[in-house]
C-alpha cells in the first residue's frame, strides 16, 4: 500500500468513526432534535437506539485490527444506514441540507473501504 492510499484510508476512516459516534451517541441520548427527526420521518422511536448501537459497535469493528469479515459487514451497515437515511429525507421532501450528513458518511465509507490496507480486507484462504 502507497503511503497516500494509507493517509486517504486513516483521514477517510478517522472522519468516519468521529460522524458515526457523535451520531451514535446522539441517537442513544435521545435528544429532542433527534426524537422529533425520527418521528417526522415515520420510525418509531427504538429505532433511535438500534441506530446508535449499531454505529458504536460498526466503529469499533472498522478500527480494530484484523476480523475482515466483521468490517465488511460493519461498512454494509453504515452504507445501508446512511443510504436509508437520504432515501427516508427525500421520500418526506426534507430540505437539501438535511441530506449533507448522511451524504458525507456514505462518501466517508466508501473512501475507507476501498483504500482499506490488505490486513483490513476479508480473507477467505
Amino acid at each position: 500500500m502507497t503511503k497516500r492510499n494509507r493517509i486517504i484510508y486513516w483521514i477517510a476512516t478517522l472522519w468516519l468513526a468521529l460522524g458515526m459516534t457523535a451520531t451514535g451517541i446522539v441517537q442513544l441520548i435521545p435528544m429532542k432534535e433527534e426524537v422529533e427527526m425520527i418521528q417526522r420521518l415515520g420510525y418509531p422511536l427504538y429505532f433511535l437506539t438500534l441506530l446508535g448501537v449499531w454505529k458504536l459497535l460498526g466503529v469499533i469493528a472498522i478500527l480494530i485490527p484484523k476480523f475482515g469479515l466483521l468490517k465488511e459487514w460493519a461498512y454494509a451497515g453504515f452504507f445501508f444506514a446512511m443510504s436509508g437515511a437520504v432515501v427516508s429525507h427525500l421520500a418526506i421532501k426534507d430540505e437539501a441540507s438535511t441530506l449533507f450528513g448522511p451524504v458525507l458518511l456514505i462518501v466517508l465509507t466508501v473512501v475507507s473501504w476501498y483504500f482499506r490496507p490488505e490486513n483490513r480486507k476479508c480473507s477467505f484462504n
